[in-house]
């Protein structure tokens, strides 16, 4: 009897003995719902049978047979009805318990979100995509939708997704690519660092969604609700269903402000303020030309997060900026890290040491976030010694400048395209999902193990699109081409100064520029120069045209 638990009302398991009842009832279950037909197998006991032993074990039985594949709407609602009147807990089966969820994710689709449902199921076994496009619309059978179907769909129009658009009709004009996103705007968010420096204005790192979408493909304004990879399906907001004969999953990745109590109540005001959101980065700007005394704080959540670097970003930049005002003095600055290094590549890490004697910056590694209280100015951060004991620790602040934890969507995360990890599964080389062989993954969302950052989706793009133009036989694609982990942070270490951490997987340094040019290990103008100048033109005239200086991907040795 392998018993599931789906909710405090209801439990899963599939075919149940005669001999298996009185350990049902031992195990504190009231009611047992049978949604198996007689007959259906020679393993299993008539509904009669249970009942009788049911009645024997003190606790209640109920029939609702349900055929495999078969579940109407009135099915749905006699479950429901059912689950809401019996005895808590009950526990449901059939042969494999598939109908039992099947029945209980579509009685809870008028009050769940679909990814909330898949998630439920997929942390007990049950894969629920099947009926992913019935719990879009309410749990109701949908009426006669049309199916749209494409060549080429790519979630996301973020950095990764327009910019692999942009490389495939680069070199193959006569694809059918649809990119779907529900947003209005695309941010240039490598720009939200000099943004919360008051150095970029916040309008120089947006632009219309539309504006972008490469020449040749098609946008749906719409957000996904969840996958079917086993019938190339994507279904849509508003249960509309997307087929499709190659996907690529670039949708980015989710900041979890929630996740950190009393955080989205106080952002943008109580000196609490984060660079990673277009609307705050202002803030930042606004609260170090204020600050003249006190402490300032400056939180990073565990990884992986997008762009490992930006939260000492903001720091070195304020201290700079005190500096210059002569008003460091007065501050107390401290880095509160959740990792336990200050950089996840060690050769990195002697000249960042050197701006934090510089700026007189306090290093706390090993504190996580966890609560904060913006009235207050205080905030709680979680620590964990050598040997795993825990105890919380708290700060006062005057500012704050606060780094949400960051996972997958939940859509993502629901899907049977995720990896345990939660980010969607590739390989890491290939970028190729590691199950379904025409799906692609990249940029913040995928689960190899390199930096998200903007820089990595620039190299990633071209690896995506002549992997995928190689899958579909097109004479442009030109042997199988690999992505070496390669990522980019320039570390605004001072206002005018930047060290250009530039490293692929294993944390191997891969410099593009001679260190004669730019030293990677230095503090370097020239690398501000390409951060402040040359960088955001790149992005916005290049990565997303399809042009791809610096970026042609490398080949799969013979």
């Amino acid at each position: 009897m392998d018993v599931k638990k789906v909710s405090e009302r209801l439990s899963v398991s599939g075919q149940l003995s005669l001999d298996d009842i009185k350990g049902v009832a031992d195990a504190g279950f009231k009611a047992i719902m049978v949604n198996r037909p007689d007959g259906e197998g020679d393993d299993q006991p008539t509904f009669a049978e249970i009942r009788a032993a049911a009645d024997k074990a003190g606790i209640e039985a109920h029939y609702l047979p349900v055929s495999p594949g078969r579940i109407t709407d009135d099915d749905v609602q006699a479950f429901a009805s059912a689950l809401d009147k019996l005895p808590a807990p009950a526990l449901g089966y059939c042969r494999t318990g598939t109908r039992t969820i099947t029945l209980w994710a579509l009685s809870q689709a008028s009050s769940k979100s679909v990814p909330v449902i898949l998630a439920a199921g997929k942390a007990v076994g049950y894969d629920l995509s099947p009926v992913a496009a019935r719990l879009a619309n309410g749990g109701r059978t949908p009426g006669n939708i049309q199916d749209e179907t494409h060549q080429v769909v790519i979630i996301g129009g973020g950095a990764a997704g327009i910019a692999v658009a942009a490389s495939m009709l680069a070199r193959e004009q006569d694809l059918d690519i649809v990119l779907v996103d529900p947003a209005d705007v695309h941010y240039y968010q490598p720009g939200w660092t000099l943004v919360g420096a008051g150095i970029f204005a916040p309008e120089q790192t947006r632009k219309e969604l539309d504006s972008l979408v490469p020449t040749g493909a098609k946008r749906i304004k719409a957000g996904v609700v969840a996958f079917d990879p086993d019938n190339n399906a994507i279904v849509l907001e508003g249960c509309r269903v997307l087929k499709y004969q190659w996907l690529v999953v670039a949708p980015g990745l989710k900041l979890d402000w929630n996740a950190v109590e009393g955080l989205s109540e106080t952002l943008g005001k109580n000196g609490v303020t984060s660079n990673y959101r277009y609307d705050l980065a202002p803030y930042t700007a606004k609260l170090v030309n204020e600050f003249s005394r006190g402490t300032a704080l400056f939180t990073q959540p565990p990884m992986p997060i997008k762009c490992a670097g930006a939260p000492q970003k903001a720091m070195y930049l304020s201290c700079d900026a005190w500096r210059e005002r002569g008003v460091l003095k007065n501050a107390r600055v401290e880095f509160l890290n959740a990792g336990p290094v200050l950089f996840g590549v060690a050769d990195y890490v002697p000249p960042l040491m050197e701006y934090v004697r510089k700026y007189g910056i306090e290093l706390s590694f090993g504190h996580n976030l966890v609560k904060i209280d913006g009235p207050a100015k205080r905030a709680w951060f979680k620590t964990t010694d050598a040997n795993g004991a825990s105890k919380i620790v708290e700060r006062r602040f005057d500012m704050i400048h606060v780094v949400p934890p960051q996972t997958a969507p939940d859509f993502i995360r629901a899907s049977s395209l995720a990896a345990d990890s939660g980010w969607v599964s590739v390989d890491q080389s290939t970028l190729r999902h590691t199950k379904y062989n025409n799906i692609y993954s990249l940029g913040d969302v995928m689960s190899a193990p390199n930096a998200k950052t903007a820089a990595a989706a620039r190299k990633q793009a071209p690896v995506v699109a002549e992997n995928l133009l190689a899958d579909m036989g097109k004479p442009t694609a030109r042997g199988r081409a690999i992505y070496d982990g390669y990522g980019s942070c320039p570390l605004t270490v001072e206002r005018g100064k930047i060290v250009l951490a530039e490293f692929g997987y294993g944390g191997k340094r891969l410099p593009s520029f001679p260190s004669w040019f730019i030293d990677d290990l230095k503090p370097s103008r020239l690398a501000w120069l390409l951060k402040e100048k040359m960088l955001p033109p790149i992005y916005w005239k290049a990565m997303l045209k399809g042009y791809e200086p610096l970026a042609k991907p490398r080949r799969e040795s013979n």
